[in-house]
């Protein structure tokens, strides 16, 4: 009976996700309507879309975890999260208006329209290729977790894993299909369970817990300390950690197209801002969770299976409504990257023509299969290889900050060039990779810098000397100029404004 109650719940979330889907298709689709649904969102999708994109089913595994085990550290994705918000209310107008300006679809279209260079779209698309597909791979294997659990013990661990990734790949059926829109408006609904009903599943079990006496005074005072002068990870470990995340959040390809769906650049400034407390409130509620179950036997054992185990206190109606909060949080991410990593891969990286719509759509879609194909083969090939793919994707975090430097000092920098942004990317991935092997954990010569923050300061130093020393002829600075003149007719391209 406890397997129709686990399993039932995810075949009635499924449904009803479908069923909200298919009343979003649209006949017709053009290369703009599929890769960001015609620009035409407003504030309320925008939101929705930033939360079930951001933060992926992994917070209620990894990040949840960190907190159980290491204790108020746990916290650092909340700032870091925050200033996501600030840097997209700061970089709405630019991305938005030159997206519309100029037809960009995604992050690798930006970079090489500013730099005017075919170069720099195909380095930064590789990187985003690269760098995501990992994190789609644990995506697709986090959920054996949830499969495994709603089966109340009648499925192994590795079957659970296929199970999860059969379902995503029958997800993905829709993804294609529906392109962006289907995306979005799939995000309305996911959100809502992940973060709505996940939100008040959280403040039970948080109640749950200080009832039973599991409050902060029952916690090791191991669990209130931070890294600092003379911790093995050194002073500025936390701060590199911070910062990482906080410059790579709009370097990944299925948040940057987010800029590109809204209605206009307004929408976007609005959607942070009702963003930001949603998000505050998600991410300190559930890290608090996690970090008052430190004191709850068998936490210590599996502290990335504390959200599971704290709802199987629930009995098996918690503990379904439990996975299904995670499946919804795990498929906005999923889809997200592999909707813009086809696309990205189509636009940037295959040698379709420019300006044959159809061609381009069919290569999307194209792309987004062989992407889904690959992905749920090598999620089934490393069953047994976690661990690996974990190093796999923190390596990953380190490199997709190296576009950082070219994609912020781009859009706010006149000087900047193709050669310092090319230059800047590879020597920056180059440095955080070779570091990274060397010290997966920090810098100890560098006072606890991690990786990535090293790669960053190589990049800049690149991008910057590039910028300064090489001559720009009196096209390029024409081109540029022209790039930053904001056209005051800018919002009379706008198409008619669609709720979906």
């Amino acid at each position: 009976m406890n397997l129709v109650i686990g399993y039932g719940a995810v075949a009635a979330f499924f449904v009803a996700l479908i069923a909200f889907l298919e009343r979003s298709r649209r006949a017709g689709q053009d290369i703009t309507e599929y890769a960001v649904a015609g620009r035409s969102f407003g504030s309320w999708y925008q939101t929705m879309s930033f939360l079930n994109t951001w933060l992926p089913g992994t917070v209620f595994i990894t990040f949840a975890g960190l907190a159980a085990s290491a204790g108020i550290i746990g916290f650092y994705w909340v700032p870091y999260s925050l200033l996501t918000l600030v840097l997209m209310h700061l970089m709405a107008r630019t991305v938005h208006d030159w997206g519309r300006r100029w037809n960009l679809r995604t992050q690798a279209d930006l970079l090489g329209m500013r730099y005017g260079s075919r170069p720099v779209r195909v380095v930064a698309a590789l990187i985003g290729v690269v760098a995501s597909f990992p994190w789609i791979v644990l995506g697709m294997q986090s959920l054996g977790l949830v499969f495994s659990y709603l089966s109340f013990g009648r499925v192994s661990p590795q079957a659970a894993i296929v199970i999860g990734i059969g379902f995503l790949l029958l997800r993905q059926i829709w993804t294609v299909r529906l392109g962006m829109r289907g995306i979005v408006v799939s995000d309305v609904f996911q959100g809502l369970v992940a973060y709505g009903l996940g939100g008040l599943l959280i403040l039970g079990l948080i109640a749950d817990l200080l009832v039973g006496g599991h409050d902060l005074a029952a916690l090791p005072a191991a669990y209130f300390t931070l890294p600092g002068p003379g911790s093995p990870e050194g002073a500025l470990y936390l701060m590199s950690l911070i910062l990482t995340g906080a410059l790579g959040s709009w370097c990944w390809p299925d948040m940057f197209v987010r800029f590109f769906t809204a209605r206009d650049a307004e929408t976007v400034r609005r959607s942070a801002v009702q963003a930001a407390p949603w998000l505050f409130l998600f991410s300190v509620a559930l890290t608090l969770l996690a970090l008052l179950a430190g004191s709850v036997p068998g936490v210590a054992e599996a502290p990335s299976e504390v959200f599971f185990l704290l709802a199987e206190r629930g009995g098996p109606f918690v503990l379904a409504l439990a996975g299904v909060v995670v499946l919804a949080a795990t498929m906005g991410n999923v889809d997200a990257n592999f909707q813009a990593l086809g696309v990205q891969v189509s636009q940037n990286l295959l040698p379709v023509r420019d300006g044959d719509s159809d061609a381009q759509t069919r290569a999307a879609k194209r792309s987004v299969g062989v992407l889904t194909v690959l992905a749920a083969l090598t999620a089934a090939a490393t069953l047994h290889t976690g661990a690996g793919l974990v190093s796999l994707a923190i390596l990953s975090y380190q490199a997709i900050c190296q576009l950082a430097p070219a994609l912020y000092l781009g859009m706010a920098w006149r000087r900047g060039n193709a050669t310092g942004a090319v230059a800047g990317m590879v020597a920056g991935s180059v440095t955080a990779a070779l570091l990274q092997l060397a010290h997966p954990v920090s810098v100890p010569w560098l006072a606890g810098l991690t990786s990535g923050v090293a790669g960053l300061a190589v990049n800049t130093a690149v991008y910057v000397l590039a910028a300064l020393l090489l001559p720009r002829s009196a096209e390029e600075q024409a081109r540029v100029g022209n790039l930053f003149a904001r056209p005051r007719s800018l919002g009379s391209q706008a198409p008619e404004p669609t709720n979906a």
